[in-house]
């Protein structure tokens, strides 16, 4: 007699085999993105001092006199 089906292990094994399938064409990626910039001679993307501090979407603290009377 066979086995009934296990649909809950069969969908894992699908994601699971997704997942890896998702990662190594990132990874495949990548290296080839490494490649590129190698060929061009670009080692670095660019210094970090040019980079800003804070992040764009951050607020300056609230003072006091910003808040409402009442």
């Amino acid at each position: 007699m066979a086995f009934k089906p296990n649909y809950n292990q069969q969908r894992a094994e699908r994601n699971r085999n997704k997942l890896q399938k998702k990662q190594e064409k990132l990874q495949k990626k990548e290296e080839e993105v490494a490649r590129r910039k190698a060929e061009r001679g670009e080692g670095d993307p660019e210094p970090e001092g040019d980079q800003p501090e804070a992040a764009e979407g951050e607020l300056p603290p609230a003072s006091e006199t910003d808040r409402p009377q009442g």
